[in-house]
């Protein structure tokens, strides 16, 4: 996953979420409403979706790979670039740009023929100093939120051929080209993601920011042609996704499991297994210290409480998973015990049974003894524990009411606090945070897990397991890196699975719902990473409608 900060995320969200006119925003689509495109499938009339995302799924660079297009926080597939390789449903790797690629045996230098048959949108030629000079852009742009971090430069070798020159052995590298849009190195510059040019599947037809953007199908792409001709993304609140649904004036309305029972006449619920992940950080280092983000601020790390490795075993086995997704999520969801579960790198040893009994003997033989009030203490020190989440997020302010019932079930006292993304950073590293996670790709649990990792909200060391991450991205081939991710977590001795260091609770993997119109072929998903936007339409070009 890209380096992107929460910080820098929570200003992106910010971007398109005032409320929104239906007639406005749909008035700019020539062919009516979805509706009429739907029942219009002969007579010539333009295939067309109009689709629902949240307001944080509107780029606020515009549609600039170099910055956060198909990158960052929410990673997907651009349509309006082209990428060098992709993956299917399956997550196994694709040839797009490109017609072969190799490693070499020390993983220091990736080799990647290209296609000759590929154009831009403008007409001129894609040849592989594009694909350098996309490369080098991302390399080189503060703004990026890429990471490319582990590239030391990409060299056209001849119009066909380009050969990207490592820092490290970093196989992983693969999950990430396979969303980086190529870009034109003739026509980049300022403006451009508000007016691309690109080789993908589709153009930028109309951006209207905070409203809805409209994209057609491009005429001149190299692949197989889409068949849905136009694509209307129109972002907006859940309670307005819903509305709009109800009005027949989507096709495609994103949901929550709360508003899940209000499906829409005509409309089915379309249901999208994911990797999205809702886990909340325990920090492992006492109270007292600090820690430098890659912004340069401190910020207060540690926690008295769940510094003691006993307090976050016992958190781990006395959750109820499944209460929580019946209670929280109305039963959309399935419990998480890892930020991969599923994924090929996951291993086994991450599940954890409610076991309450046992919890409470950890605490018991740690000597967490219960107080007057129920509470258990240690030393002078409260079990006590104040919760952060995004207060606009009301599937978190949910997942942390409940697990502030359960945890006093067993003499632990939670206080949910909810803040905004910039009142809720100055705890990251010292405060159970809920947090959102989940991505297609196994370098989400490095940046976790790993010492100096991006993401290593819970102050997490363990030397072998920054051993196992580093040897497992050091192999040529990704396939062979498995079963070292999977020690990393447990390898029979230690590793943050929860018998071992357990600096995480991971809590459940949330569905990811749509009211679908009735008569619309979704095609086949890959599994969801964190995001509620554009990973839906990953294969919008293969969609159709029926009759």
């Amino acid at each position: 996953m890209a380096t992107i900060t929460r910080r820098q995320f929570a200003k992106l969200a910010g971007v398109g979420a005032a409320a929104i006119s239906f007639g406005g925003v749909l008035a700019a689509c020539s062919n009516g409403a979805a509706a009429d495109d739907a029942a219009g499938a002969g007579g010539g009339a333009a295939k067309q979706v109009i689709v629902s995302m949240t307001p944080g799924s509107e780029p606020a660079a515009g549609f600039d790979p170099l910055v956060s297009w198909g990158c960052g926080e929410h990673v997907h597939e651009p349509l309006i670039q082209s990428t060098l390789i992709t993956t299917d449903v399956d997550l196994n790797f694709q040839n797009d740009l490109a017609t072969s690629y190799e490693c070499s045996e020390d993983g220091l230098t990736w080799t990647f023929s290209i296609r000759d048959d590929v154009r831009f949108s403008d007409g001129q030629p894609l040849t592989a100093r594009d694909v350098a000079f996309t490369i080098n852009g991302i390399i080189g742009s503060a703004a990026s939120e890429c990471d490319l971090s582990m590239v030391r430069e990409a060299v056209a070798a001849d119009d066909a051929t380009v050969v990207v020159h490592m820092k490290k052995p970093f196989n992983a590298l693969l999950y990430t080209l396979a969303v980086v849009g190529i870009v034109p190195e003739h026509a980049y510059g300022e403006g451009y993601g508000e007016n691309p040019v690109g080789s993908g599947r589709y153009l930028l037809e109309q951006w209207d920011r905070g409203q809805q953007v409209i994209l057609r199908a491009n005429p001149d792409y190299y692949g197989e042609a889409p068949k849905m001709d136009r694509v209307v993304v129109v972002f907006m609140e859940e309670d307005a996704s819903l509305a709009a649904a109800q009005s027949g004036q989507v096709d495609v309305a994103y949901t929550a499991a709360t508003y899940a029972a209000n499906q829409p006449a005509g409309y089915d619920l379309l249901n999208c297994a994911s990797v999205d992940s809702r886990g909340i950080s325990l920090p492992c280092v006492p109270a007292g210290g600090t820690k430098t983000q890659q912004d340069d601020m401190s910020y207060p790390a540690g926690n008295d409480v769940t510094c003691d490795l006993a307090v976050r075993q016992a958190i781990n086995y006395g959750v109820d998973r499944q209460r929580m997704i019946d209670n929280v999520l109305n039963g959309y969801g399935t419990a998480a015990y890892s930020v991969a579960d599923g994924m090929p790198w996951s291993s086994p040893d991450m599940r954890c049974e409610t076991d309450a009994g046992k919890a409470r003997q950890l605490l018991d033989d740690a000597g967490w003894a219960a107080g007057a009030d129920g509470v258990r203490e240690k030393d002078g020190v409260r079990a006590a524990l104040n919760l952060y989440y995004p207060a606009g997020d009301s599937v978190r302010q949910a997942i942390a009411a409940e697990f502030a019932n359960q945890m006093a079930e067993l003499g632990i006292e939670v206080s949910p606090k909810g803040a905004s993304w910039d009142d809720l950073y100055p705890h990251q590293f010292s405060d159970p945070v809920v947090w959102g996670w989940g991505t297609n790709a196994p370098v989400e649990t490095y940046n976790l897990f790993y010492s100096q990792g991006t993401g290593n909200y819970a102050c997490f060391q363990n030397a072998s397991t920054d051993a196992y991450l580093d040897e497992a991205l050091a192999r040529p081939q990704v396939e062979d890196s498995f079963e070292l991710w999977r020690k990393a977590q447990w390898d029979g001795a230690e590793g943050f699975a929860p018998q071992g260091d357990a600096p995480w609770v991971w809590l459940a993997n949330v569905d990811h719902l749509y009211f679908a119109r009735e008569g619309l072929e979704v095609a086949e998903q890959k599994p969801h990473p964190h995001g509620h936007g554009w990973s839906l339409v990953n294969n919008v070009d293969q969609w159709s409608w029926r009759g």
